[in-house]
Order: structure tokens, then sequence, then C-alpha cells
């Protein structure tokens, strides 16, 4: 194929069509590989066009919003590329949640199709109670009250449409009382969409001409980080993706070598855990054909970093970046110049601002406020106050700590004391708190992020008892188990530390922040 004849193609598509037009240059290139199968450009394109009718038949208009709760398999690129040429709002829910937090998104998103995956059916009967619904659809089996996958789409019509229109996504992030939050943004404009398109895969060096290059998506999409970095990028450039339902750190070295994998996403925790094989499974796989790894979500400490480099080769890349928005990206080469550096702002604005909103010098430290590329603002879904406490004058924060060095690259050393990451997960300690207050021994509680060389932080709640209980062991596993019982496993303390009296304020008020610094003394960075 002449390479002018695909990029003309793909550089002429609509917007949202942009793998009708790699079917259409070159309709048998495999878009996706995962343990449920092939599917080739051209099949994920049809797929998305029947799914388009279906979602027009239940009555989906321009800016009505889609729920997806599935795994990672080759139904969700069909959902996502036929939301996004739709004009619709696509939200992937995290699957890890508990029922009652699913259906909670599902609601709060005021979704009027949801795509279920059966690995949840624990949710589906809540969310079918959901009123707004017009289409209830079941992926990987069938649900009571559910129109199968398979069935969903028969016999509707495989052409590509005549009309589309770009439509967007609307992810969610936790929320500082722990209910999740929408980050929301109006229908895009194509301009700006098609300029970050275009960015990314430049950034990413693609070689979409060849059909050789193969991106490895190893989180759940659901995440930001493995949606737009590993998925819809190199999908929507023509690049091919691997799919893996559940990361496992010798599965991902065989499948590197497997499919000559050329880019992939990765969160610090995963690079602990790659680290810890023994070195002759690391040494057993052929990794040759990596050039670009994308590393984020979390902090990562320059002796994991270096390990990396030293073992896979200076093509780590980072970005420091949220649900939110941009933020800034740095290569292998100006990481090994400037160890810790997660780099210089990417395409936008960065302020380092004190308590009162001034700008500090370069070197002092304050919170960091971001401006997004080509103006694309945010609010978060539904809660204005939220939307008002994390903008400032066009500029948004996530609550991060960090200084500028004198050449304007950024490193990171705090954060506001309530978010815990842990393996890339962000959790907010109120609602562990919530639940442990509810145990009968339990007088008061603060949960906080401590050291851990694996995931980063860890969850630590910190217990005062009521009188007449002892802290021991078998209390340790009562206050575990009482949380297993009612939060979603990723949010369960791995530890708890028994304490007299926690530290207050003089109004009576857990000083977390306090609590906080005790497991963290001595560390150059408190993050």
């Amino acid at each position: 194929m002449a390479e002018s004849v695909f990029e003309l193609a793909c550089a002429r598509a609509p917007e949202g069509m942009e793998i009708a037009a790699v079917a259409a240059a070159d309709p048998r290139r495999i878009a996706l590989w995962s343990e449920h199968g092939e599917m080739t450009f051209a099949e994920l394109n049809a797929a998305a066009n029947r799914l388009v009718q279906r979602l027009r038949m239940a009555g989906l208009e321009r800016g009505d919003a889609v729920a997806l709760v599935c795994g990672n398999r080759n139904e969700f690129a069909v959902v996502r590329f036929a939301t996004h040429r739709a004009g619709l709002r696509l939200t992937p829910v995290n699957w890890h949640l508990t029922p009652e937090d699913i259906r909670y998104i599902v609601e709060n998103c005021e979704a009027k199709a949801l795509f279920l995956d059966t690995r949840v059916a624990d949710a589906a009967a809540g969310c079918a109670r959901i009123a707004a619904l017009a289409l209830r659809v079941s992926i990987g089996g069938e649900l009571p009250g559910y129109t199968e996958w398979h069935d969903a789409l028969a016999g509707m019509d495989e052409r590509d449409i005549a009309d589309p229109a770009l439509g967007n996504t609307m992810l969610y992030t936790s929320g500082t009382t722990g209910r999740p939050k929408g980050v929301y943004r109006a229908l895009p404009d194509p301009r700006h969409a098609a300029h970050l398109q275009q960015l990314l895969t430049a950034v990413f060096q693609f070689d979409p001409v060849s059909g050789d290059d193969r991106a490895l998506a190893t989180g759940p999409l659901y995440h930001t980080g493995p949606f737009a970095l590993c998925f819809t990028t190199p999908l929507t450039a023509g690049i091919g993706v691997v799919l893996m339902d559940h990361w496992d750190p010798e599965r991902m070295l065989a499948l590197i070598e497997q499919h000559r994998i050329t880019h992939t996403f990765c969160v610090p925790t995963m690079f602990s855990r790659l680290l810890q094989l023994p070195a002759t499974t690391r040494q057993h796989h052929d990794l040759s054909s990596l050039r670009f790894v994308i590393h984020g979500a979390a902090p990562c400490s320059i002796d994991t970093k270096q390990r990396m480099m030293d073992w896979w080769g200076p093509i780590l890349w980072e970005m420091f970046a949220g649900t939110e928005g941009q933020g800034t990206i740095v290569s292998p080469q100006e990481w090994l110049a400037r160890p810790g550096t997660v780099g210089r702002p990417a395409q936008g604005q960065l302020r380092i601002l004190d308590d009162a909103g001034n700008e500090v010098p370069r070197g002092q430290t304050g919170t960091i406020y971001l401006v997004n590329p080509g103006g694309s603002a945010f609010e978060y879904f539904k809660d204005p106050q939220k939307t008002a406490s994390a903008l400032r004058e066009g500029y948004f924060t996530a609550g991060d700590i960090g200084y500028l060095d004198a050449d304007g690259y950024l490193f990171l050393n705090g954060r506001s004391a309530e978010l815990i990451i842990s393996g890339g997960v962000n959790i907010y300690p109120q609602e562990i708190d919530d639940v442990l207050a509810q145990h009968r021994a339990v007088a008061d509680v603060a949960c906080v992020g401590v050291p851990d060389e694996d995931l980063g932080e860890e969850v630590r709640a910190v217990v005062e008892l009521r009188a007449g209980f002892a802290g021991d062991d078998a209390m340790r596993q009562s206050l575990l188990d009482f949380c297993a019982e009612r939060l979603a496993k990723q949010k369960w303390p791995r530890s708890i530390d028994f304490i007299v009296t926690l530290p207050r304020s003089p109004a009576g008020k857990v000083l977390r922040s306090a609590l906080r610094q005790e497991y963290w003394a001595g560390r150059s960075r408190q993050i």
C-alpha cells in the first residue's frame, strides 16, 4: 500500500470516522487481539455502525449518555467507536466497584443505554431498575432484563453512517467523600480533537503506514491512562491493540514477545512487580520490539525508573496528568538529565501558586495549577462546589504540590493530604473512615497513605478503640473483615495501627496530615 494513499484516506475521514478510513484503506488489518478473539478494522467499523443504528432505534440522540461496565474485551472498542461517531457521551465504569457504586454512576451520568459485562452480574438487577435506561445490553452472556450483545446487533445496517457527529467521554474520578465524580466536557470542537490526536500520534512516534506497530493495553480501560494512551489513540491512528483483561507481569512479557509490541502504558506498581521477577524470567523474553513505554497515574521512584531503563533501555516516557486534563510529559533523555522530573507543560500553561493564589518563584513549592490545551474546560458533573474549588482564574488543580526548576521542569514533592494513590488507583480515605466508624469497637479512625515499595502507597487505618476493646491481631482481623464486606477491594486497608488518641486540631478535627507525616518522616518525597 502506498503511504500517500493510506495517509490521505485517514486525513480526510469525517469526525469520529477515523477507523472507517483505516478499514477502507486496509480492511484486513487487525485492530484488536484479546482473550475473546481477534477483530479486524473492517469488523470493528461494521460493528460500530450496527451499534449506532441500534442506539438510534432505542431513541438515543446526539448529546445523550451511554454507560459501559465492561472488561478489556473487543465489545468495549465497539461501544467506544459507535458512541463517538454518533455524538453520544460515553462513561466507562469501574467494574471493580461495589454494585451500589456502579448503579450510582450509571444513574448519575444520566445514561439512556447501558452495556454490562456478565462479570458484574451482581450489579445487573440494581441497574435494570433505573427508569431512564431505554436500552440494556449484556456482554459475555445473557442476563435477566438485558438484551444479549449479538441479539442487539443482529439485523442492523453495517454500512458507514451518513451523518457522523463527534461524541465524547466522561470518565469518573474519586470524590472527596468517596463518591465518584464525573469529569464533564461539552461536546468537543472537532478541530481540537483532531489536533490532540495528531499531537499524541507524533509524540508516540506511531508508524500507521506499515501496519507493524502494536500497542498493549495493560490496565483496565475505565482508567484514563490505558483508555487514552494505549487504546483510543493507537486505534484512531490505525495501530492494532492487544488487550490484557488481567495484568500479570510474566504474561505481559510474553505478550510483548508474541505480538512484537512497540507501545505500552504502565503504572509504577507494574514496574515494581516486573523487577521482582527472577532474572531468568526477565531475560527469557525478547523485548526488542518495544520502542515507547509511557507511565503515569502515580509517582515513580527514581530507583525504580532507573532500574527499568537499565533493563528496557531509554524508552520510558512519563506523563503527569489526570482525568481532568493534561499536565506535563518528559522524555527519557530529559529525565536522565534531571532524575525525578515529570517534565514541562505539554501544550499548555502551568503555574505554581501559594495559598493566597500568588505565583511563587522558581524553586519554591506550591500548589500546581494547569490549563487544558485548546481551552477544553471541564466541570465536575452536577457538582458546582467541587468544580469551583478546583478552578482558579481558568486554571485547575488536583491538589498536587511541587516546584519548577530554573529551566521550567516540574518536580513533585507532595499532594493534598486526603488523596491516597495505591497502585495507580485514586482513593479518598473518608469513605473508608465512614465504614470503620460503624464497627462497634471503633471510637474514631483516620485512614492515610503510607509508603509501599510495590504500590507506591498502601491504605493504613489508624484506629482509636472504645474502652474495653483490645488492639490485638483478632481485632485487626475483625476490622479488615468488616471492610471486606462493605467496600470495593481497592479500598480495603492493607494494615491497621491502634492509637490511644488521634491527633486533633483545637476545633476537634482529626489532623490526618500530621498523622500521615509520621509515616513519611525522613523521606525526600511525600508521595
